[in-house]
């Protein structure tokens, strides 16, 4: 199968005004006649089902927890990027773009990218609209910061709560519609399966969560909005229920998996400090604009520090190596998230951690206090500050943070072309469920931004194309189709709540995690991955064994769910590890350590890997097929990704 991207002909910044005008249109009386459905009612989802919704469609919106209000996009901290320039301090939509490439090391499409920057504007005064409480400078302004990856401020934030704040504002737009009757809001309710007729989406398999039943639902379209995979590594900072099922089900269903080996590892976390621990926590990109990242000198002052001998006070300025403003002037502690994340692992790996497990660096504020007050820095992130002590029980105001890099967000998904259409016609994916925008590492500020222009800006357009021409004839429920999809769930409960072992689901998800970090985590070799891929066949094999799922279906079930989610992992896990294994080269996330440069940074391949990995599957235990969109890249020069 030849993989068509449909990129819009013409030059890069009429691309996207050019496809609009060309995309087919769907009239206001006919735009009842069609069923949208949407799953996952984060800021991607809800975005998307609202706007659905007030165009006149009718839409089915699914999320498994009690309310859109709680999706994971609440926990994002900082900021979304938009290049407004209210600063003057020379942004454009063209250095958004450009920063975004870079950022991703130049293994991003070039026209998903330039779009992005392009309605990134537009995100902002919807928001503003909708009551989004944005910060603001003295004169009433917007206010904006600055993030990794950029030497310009362009990040708006609503103090450390911008997730939320932006999800209220969709959450509100999709009541409206649910008020309205366009919207139908199915919630604790879990998409379990993609049903197709003659190889295009028509509907979705799900189990209501509280009750256990498994009830078809069809639609003229499917819109996946569910999040990224993050949690295959067991500990990272999404919410414990974030997982890959609905996309997982939908790869096995026709929908080629794009580069699932880009893994995001945030900097800026609290460390772990044992294997009690479910989930990590984030600590604010945002926070690196005024904190100073820094370790002992030497290892024997940090050997002092882990053993309580001395105070992190007792260490003098010149005994303190501020690694990242030494090594990159120019972006200094702003450097992008990949290339922090590797130099904190660096200083640790030399034996300078800090704390009691030597896993941390120091983020340091005391220059911000002394320069701004107190004050000041709590008005910016005063939330932060706080939930840092209420875990730690330190105060980030008289002692440095804490921090270490985590496992954060998923850059790969499921390949959609330029309208966001999967492999799967009729199937569509948005937000961090696809791969589209952001290559081999996401720059802070970027996810919010990508979910939202997905949701408002983009699909609204691309999906009455398709609908416009598959005509809006109802959906046929009685189809076959619906009734094995369904008895194929079933099936797979039974199965399930029939293994009876002596081991529970958590220790599979925590052992599939141990091998996930320990070889396909911030640094990968050859021979890791290899050693990855048999032990995870191994404990994919015995899980199906050894695993006991308790409880009955017809009940609130949370050991079926699991189980369910962590056999998707398994598998998951073991096309990470082969996307990585067959990408001979270091770029973003994605860390060979047979590849790299004199000083240490990622070593790209552009005359063999500048292209977008994308996975068939073709059966059970059967291997799968990979398939290359080839990058081109007209407006950038691809150059040694450099922030010193």
């Amino acid at each position: 199968m030849k993989l068509d991207a449909k990129i819009p002909s013409g030059p890069l910044g009429e691309k996207w005004n050019k496809h609009k005008f060309d995309l087919k249109l769907v009239n206001p009386a006919n735009k009842r006649k069609y069923t949208v459905i949407v799953v996952g009612t984060g800021l991607a989802g809800a975005s998307a089902a609202a706007s659905l919704g007030e165009l006149g469609y009718n839409v089915k919106a699914f999320c498994f927890q009690d309310s859109a209000r709680r999706a994971h996009s609440i926990a994002a901290q900082g900021g979304i990027n938009a290049a407004k320039n209210y600063k003057n301090d020379g942004d454009s939509v063209f250095r958004l773009f450009y920063d975004t490439i870079k950022g991703g090391d130049y293994r991003a499409r070039e026209a998903n990218v330039y779009r992005l920057a392009e309605v990134s504007v537009n995100i902002i005064d919807q928001c503003v609209a909708q009551g989004v409480p944005f910060a603001r400078e003295y004169g009433g302004l917007l206010d904006n910061r600055s993030f990794g990856g950029a030497q310009v401020s362009r990040t708006f934030y609503a103090k450390g709560q911008t997730g939320q704040q932006l999800l209220l504002g969709a959450y509100s737009a999709l009541n409206r519609q649910i008020k309205a009757g366009s919207v139908k809001m199915y919630t604790r309710t879990e998409m379990l399966d993609l049903v197709t007729i003659d190889g295009a989406a028509k509907g979705i398999v799900t189990r209501n969560l509280v009750t256990g039943e498994v009830e078809t639902h069809a639609g003229h379209a499917v819109l996946l909005c569910t999040g990224g995979y993050g949690n295959v590594f067991y500990l990272s900072t999404n919410a414990m229920g974030s997982n890959v099922t609905a996309a997982w089900r939908a790869h096995k269903k026709g929908a080629f998996f794009a580069n699932p080996c880009y893994t995001q590892i945030h900097p800026t976390c609290i460390p772990v400090t044992g294997d009690h621990q479910s989930k990590l926590t984030l600590m604010s990109e945002s926070l690196r604009n005024d904190g100073r990242v820094w370790v002992p000198k030497t290892r024997e002052t940090a050997e002092k520090l882990r053993k309580g001998e001395i105070k992190v006070k007792d260490i003098k300025e010149e005994d303190r190596d501020y690694y990242l403003e030494r090594k990159y002037p120019s972006f200094g502690n702003l450097v992008p998230r990949d290339v922090a994340s590797r130099n904190a692992k660096q200083v640790c790996d030399d034996k300078r951690g800090v704390g009691k497990s030597g896993l941390a660096v120091y983020l340091d504020f005391s220059d911000a206090i002394k320069r701004l007050g107190q004050k000041a820095v709590e008005a910016k992130y005063g939330n932060l500050f706080d939930m840092y002590y209420q875990i730690t029980d330190e105060n980030p105001y008289e002692v440095p943070m804490r921090i270490y890099p985590a496992v954060h967000y998923t850059m790969g998904g499921l390949w959609v072309d330029y309208n966001l259409m999967t492999t799967v016609p009729g199937l569509y994916s948005l937000g961090e469920a696809n791969f589209s925008d952001h290559g081999a590492n996401r720059l802070g500020a970027s996810a919010l931004m990508q979910g939202l222009a997905d949701g408002y800006f983009v699909i609204p357009y691309t999906i009455g194309d398709y609908l416009a021409n598959i005509g809006p004839a109802p959906v046929d429920e009685k189809h076959p189709a619906f009734a094995k999809a369904k008895q194929d769930i079933i099936d797979l409960t039974n199965k399930l709540l029939s293994l009876k072992g002596t081991r529970t689901v958590d220790e599979y998800h925590r052992d599939l995690g141990h091998i996930m970090w320990e070889y396909c985590g911030m640094a990968r070799t050859a021979e890791g991955l290899q050693k990855a891929k048999k032990m995870i066949a191994e404990l994919r094999e015995d899980f199906w064994k050894n695993v006991i799922v308790l409880g009955e279906n017809e009940e609130v079930n949370q050991s079926l769910e699991k189980a369910g989610r962590v056999a998707d992992f398994l598998e998951l896990g073991e096309l990470m590890v082969d996307d990585a294994f067959q990408r001979n080269e270091s770029c973003g996330g994605h860390f060979r350590e047979e590849y790299q440069t004199p000083e240490g940074e990622a070593l790209r391949n552009d005359d063999e890997f500048t292209y977008v990995s994308a996975w068939e599957y073709t059966g059970t235990n059967q291997p799968e097929v990979l398939h290359k969109e080839e990058l081109v890249f007209e407006n950038v020069k691809l150059t040694q990704r450099s922030y010193k």
